[in-house]
């Protein structure tokens, strides 16, 4: 079956659903491909940042957002052994964006679909399987997908935008992946699921001692837990007993020692590879790359998601003119994007690059535990901002509201006669 839009935006993460809907406000005629029949995917990142909630609010679904359940948080804690500190402090962000929002990724997602499926150039395809890319006169003109039903699609595009991920099929497929730039981690990330009890603390639990680390993010009845550990030993720890996690978990945080045998075996575990990566080059003609696809962050303070919109954000803005105009960027155009976005990447990844260097490190897992040390101090950075509040201001705004603030393109006008092409191209 061959089909037709100006751009395919492959991925229906936060990236691809921003873009998808506001590219579509603009007249654009797009088509997002999930390969996912739902949005209901544990372990995805919760958190929305001042520039999301900023974001929300110009495309009039501030409201909307605020009904889904959520937990505010105007300061994140980070419980060290040398006490508990305020990092960043998101009160001293401009009000009213002055908190970061943890809600359900897949709320969210399901909240941009629903408000994509009232634009009238907006298609959102699920269970899409990309299989190949279109060319024409030396460019990518397009995708080739599966459906749920196993048929086979053409799609022809004068864009396609790769939105599908740190391990994006897209990028792959346009011949980018030899263009990454790997800058490694130390550590990798266990998930697992624990209940939640009466009296439990809300919101996010940052636990670190001795190069141990444990976050936990509250859904509500269970937690959603992230345990690091030393990269590339989860083969190594897998032929131990999943008592290996158990002891570490309850001596970072005793109140767990309750219900820890929840965690039975191994088979409730999954890994996630932490990576730190960018492409030096985000294009070739007739796609691009941007999020995870251009830039795999590390999950320290869940900036990823925030990058990735913004890219996004920019996205529509210098290209939604040209592919509403019925144009093909050019590769000047798409070049302008990573143009705009990539210094916010380089710095964001730079400064989680020390973090993980020099203050959540993780520790062997087979030394002794040696964990809540009295004589222990925090990093010389902290020591500092707690001594001088003030300087908590450039980390909270940095994580929340980014470098650069990005500004959504005008929408064009419905009335039949007016367009703001010309505005926003």
């Amino acid at each position: 079956m061959s089909e037709e839009t100006d751009c395919c935006v492959v991925g229906g993460g936060p990236a691809g659903l921003f873009l998808g809907l506001l590219l579509a406000r603009c007249g654009v005629r797009v088509t997002v491909l999930e390969k996912h029949g739902d949005f209901l995917r544990d372990f995805r990142g919760d958190t929305v940042h001042a520039s999301t909630l900023r974001l929300l609010d110009e495309l009039g679904l501030g409201e909307r957002f605020r009904k889904i359940p959520h937990q505010r948080l105007d300061r994140v804690r980070v419980q060290l052994d040398g006490g508990t500190f305020v990092l960043p402090d998101f009160t001293r962000l401009p009000p009213p964006y002055s908190y970061l929002a943890m809600a359900p990724q897949w709320d969210l997602l399901n909240l941009l679909a629903e408000a994509g499926a009232a634009e009238p150039t907006f298609r959102l395809v699920m269970r899409a399987t990309v299989t190949g890319l279109r060319e024409s006169d030396g460019r990518v003109a397009g995708v080739e997908y599966t459906d749920a039903d196993g048929g086979t699609h053409r799609l022809a595009a004068a864009l396609t935008v790769a939105c599908d991920g740190r391990s994006s099929d897209v990028r792959r497929l346009a011949g980018l992946d030899g263009y990454r730039r790997h800058f490694g981690a130390p550590e990798d990330t266990l998930w697992f699921r624990l209940p939640r009890r009466a009296g439990d603390p809300e919101g996010l639990v940052i636990r670190f001692s001795n190069g141990r680390g444990m976050v936990l993010v509250d859904r509500g009845d269970y937690w959603q837990v992230a345990y690091l550990i030393q990269k590339g030993s989860y083969e190594r720890l897998r032929t131990q007993d999943v008592d290996v996690v158990r002891r570490t978990a309850v001596a970072l945080l005793p109140w767990l020692a309750d219900r820890i045998g929840e965690l039975g075996s191994w088979d409730d575990v999954r890994v996630l590879d932490v990576r730190i990566d960018r492409l030096r080059r985000w294009y070739a003609p007739g796609v691009l790359c941007i999020g995870d696809a251009a830039h795999a962050m590390s999950p320290i303070a869940g900036v990823g998601i925030n990058l990735a919109v913004q890219d996004a954000v920019a996205t529509a803005r210098l290209l939604g003119g040209v592919l509403a105009a019925g144009r093909v960027p050019s590769v000047r155009q798409l070049a302008a994007v990573q143009r705009r976005r990539r210094w916010p990447t380089v710095l964001v990844q730079g400064l989680q690059r020390v973090i993980q260097r020099d203050v959540f490190t993780a520790d062997d897992p087979d030394a002794e535990l040696n964990i809540g040390r009295t004589d222990a101090k925090p990093a010389p950075p902290i020591r500092l901002m707690q001594r001088f509040p003030a300087l908590g201001g450039p980390p909270a705004r940095l994580v929340g509201l980014g470098l650069l603030r990005e500004r959504p393109p005008r929408p064009a006008l419905r009335d039949g006669t007016t367009t703001t092409v010309r505005e926003i191209a």
